[in-house]
C-alpha cells in the first residue's frame, strides 16, 4: 500500500502575521534576518511554510523554577 505524502502548508505574509499576532513588517524583518525562511513563486508572491513559522518560536526560560 502506498502512503500519501503530506504536502507542506504555505501561507502569505499577511496570514502569517495574523496567525502569529505580529505586524507584516515584523514578519518581513524576520525573513530578512533569516529567522523565518520564505519562498517565492513568480515575481511577487512570497509564501511561508507553516512548519517554519512554528519552528521560529522559541521557549522562554523561566526566571524562577517552580521546584518548591
Amino acid at each position: 500500500m502506498t502512503r500519501k505524502r503530506e504536502l507542506p502548508i504555505y501561507v502569505s505574509i499577511e496570514e502569517a502575521a495574523e496567525m502569529m499576532s505580529l505586524s507584516t513588517r515584523t514578519i518581513r524583518r524576520r525573513i530578512s534576518d533569516g529567522t523565518i525562511p520564505a519562498y517565492q513563486c513568480g515575481r511577487r508572491s512570497i509564501r511561508l511554510r507553516l512548519d517554519d513559522l512554528e519552528n521560529a518560536l522559541r521557549p522562554i526560560p523561566s526566571a524562577c523554577p517552580r521546584s518548591w
